[in-house]
C-alpha cells in the first residue's frame, strides 16, 4: 500500500511518478523497497488518470455513508435509475482498478 500512497504523494505535489521518485519517497519514509514493486507500479499507472481515479474513489467510499445519511428518496424514472446504476457501474470499476494497486 506504500507503494501506492507513495505516487499519490508525489501526484499530489506535482511531482514526476518514476521509479526514481517513488524510490527516494519510499527511502525517505523508512519503507524496504522492491524494485520489482516500483516497476510494477509504475506500469500500472501507465495509462491511469489518477486525479480522476483518487475522485472516483472518494466518491465510491463516501457515497455509502451519504446514502445511509439521506431520507428516503422519491421514486424516480426508469431512464434516469438506469442512469445512475452505470454511473455507479463506472465508479465501482474505477475504484476496483485502483484498489488493484493496493495489493
Amino acid at each position: 500500500m506504500e507503494y501506492v500512497y507513495a505516487a499519490m504523494l508525489l501526484h499530489t505535489t506535482g511531482q514526476e511518478i518514476n521509479e526514481g521518485n517513488v524510490t527516494k519517497v519510499l527511502e525517505a519514509a523508512g519503507a524496504e523497497v522492491d524494485n520489482a514493486r516500483v516497476k510494477a507500479l509504475i506500469a500500472a499507472l501507465e495509462d491511469v488518470d489518477i486525479e480522476e481515479a483518487m475522485e472516483k474513489t472518494a466518491v465510491t467510499a463516501a457515497a455509502p455513508a451519504a446514502g445511509a445519511a439521506a431520507p428516503a428518496a422519491e421514486e424516480k424514472p426508469e431512464e434516469e435509475e438506469e442512469e445512475e446504476e452505470d454511473e455507479e457501474e463506472r465508479e465501482e470499476e474505477a475504484a476496483a482498478g485502483l484498489g488493484a494497486l493496493f495489493g
